[in-house]
């Protein structure tokens, strides 16, 4: 008999930051809203809830999720308790290849923001997140601010010379798309 051998899932910690100009039948809210987040029906995480922020709160929450490796996105739903219940203010998806993939380090900490959409498709407003994988493989590493001057190495392309007798230019790669007819 052949055994199915499902693909493991992957770890991402997911920070939520903030909201930006968040609103209920086109008023910004008071207070009291929180964020789900969501990799699946089963499998999803909840922040505290934001009793000072109002339609600018700030969670600076951490979540861990267990992320399948069927997964391509990520939902973020941003709800406010109401004397009503919870209403849900906004939701955003969060394609997995915005941060899985690409010419960076699997565990590469991404900040990205998201434009929420209300129930009827409207735009309501904005999340603020990071988002890194984790790699349970990879050694954990502590850093310290404690190192002299002498001892501290500088990577990257020596370039002129600076206070310091060199100077060092590091690069973000940029993509651009090229359109024969603006040059």
């Amino acid at each position: 008999m052949e055994k199915y051998c499902h693909p493991p899932s992957r770890t991402v910690e997911i920070t939520i930051l903030s909201g930006e100009d968040l609103r209920i039948d086109r008023r910004s809210i008071q207070k009291n809203a929180f964020v789900v987040v969501r990799c699946d029906a089963n499998n999803f995480r909840t922040t505290e809830m934001d009793g000072e922020g109002g339609s600018y709160p700030k969670w600076n929450e951490r979540l861990i999720l267990d992320l399948p490796a069927h997964a391509q996105a990520v939902t973020l739903e941003v709800h406010c308790k109401t004397a009503f219940g919870n209403k849900v203010v906004g939701t955003a998806s969060v394609p997995v290849s915005d941060f899985v993939g690409g010419y960076v380090p699997e565990s590469y900490l991404h900040f990205l923001s998201y434009r929420l959409r209300d129930s009827r498709g409207v735009r309501n407003g904005i999340i603020n997140i990071s988002v890194k994988m984790k790699d349970p493989a990879a050694p954990q590493y502590s850093f310290s601010a404690s190192a002299s001057a002498a001892e501290q190495t500088t990577v990257g392309v020596p370039v002129g010379r600076s206070d310091n007798g060199v100077g060092v230019v590091t690069g973000v790669p940029v993509w651009c798309a090229y359109n024969s007819r603006n040059f």
